[in-house]
């Protein structure tokens, strides 16, 4: 099992290239970012974790930006979107700029998708009903492989539409960048089950991992799918047990860093990667 790193990415954090280099020096296998446009000023969904919402959230960067810069300070690093709210972008816009980062990089782009949390920031972006986002995201992601793998890409969906059009450059790696669905619960592993390249779920399930992974492994199997490919993303400070646990399950990556101990002080981040450093080669 390899070890990522996950990163809010505000303008306090550790600077792109920076981080990244030291994750390859350190053996890590991945550097991820995750997005939000803008946070609406006045809002009624709450803040999954309860409470305020950080300031770190409002703060946060633009992820393809930040990881061009990290992938071109480093040679073998992967580079993940953790996650990319697609259902925020221009279908052709999101295709260029993921296709060009994973271009300029090498091919080493990791595409992360998810529907986010904040209704309202959804709805200042496209007339998907929120009730309807997993499936606007579904055919999002449907369009997206048409525009990377298609020479005349043309798409008519319920929620986007385009004729024949010329989408360059194409990914470097073929078919298209791996598709990571990060999403948890019944639907998302629908989902997840039916179109996605690979499932990474966040780990806030309260001892039922195990479970979950293997109801998840159940469904893939009965829908003809195999095996999945699973990154998990780990809540706070995993022991080396529960990583143990994580690949003993047949986990691909497991992405640290998120709610890790004082995630709000980006003085915390170097220590984290140093802490696990130790770890990268006892899991694999």
């Amino acid at each position: 099992m390899r070890l990522g790193f996950s990163t809010m990415n505000g303008p306090s954090d550790v600077r792109p290239d920076v981080l990244g280099r030291a994750l390859e020096e350190r053996g890590y296998d991945s550097l991820w970012m995750g997005e939000h446009s803008h946070i609406p000023a006045s809002r009624t969904t709450p803040y999954p974790s309860g409470g305020e919402l950080p300031q770190n959230y409002i703060e946060m960067m633009d992820p393809f930006v930040s990881l061009t810069m990290a992938a071109m300070a480093t040679k073998e690093l992967k580079i993940g979107t953790g996650v990319c709210l697609a259902l925020e972008h221009d279908i052709l816009d999101l295709a260029k700029t993921v296709a060009t980062l994973d271009v300029l990089s090498g091919g080493r782009v990791l595409f992360g998708v998810g529907v986010g949390w904040n209704e309202e920031e959804l709805a200042n972006h496209r007339p998907i009903p929120w009730k309807a986002r997993y499936r606007g995201l579904e055919e999002c992601v449907t369009a997206l492989r048409s525009l990377w793998t298609e020479h005349d890409s043309e798409f008519h969906g319920q929620f986007y539409d385009f004729d024949a059009a010329w989408s360059y450059p194409k990914p470097l790696q073929q078919p298209t960048p791996p598709v990571m669905l990060g999403v948890g619960g019944k639907l998302g592993t629908q989902h997840a089950v039916r179109w996605a390249d690979e499932w990474m779920p966040m780990d806030v399930s309260l001892g039922n991992v195990a479970k979950n992974v293997g109801k998840f492994r159940e469904a893939a199997a009965a829908a003809g799918r195999g095996e999945i490919p699973i990154t998990m993303m780990a809540f706070g400070n995993p022991t080396l047990d529960t990583l143990k646990m994580y690949r003993d399950l047949g986990v691909q990556r497991t992405i640290i860093g998120a709610a890790r101990d004082g995630w709000q002080d980006p003085a915390t981040a170097m220590p984290m990667i140093d802490e696990y450093a130790p770890f990268v080669e006892q899991l694999l």
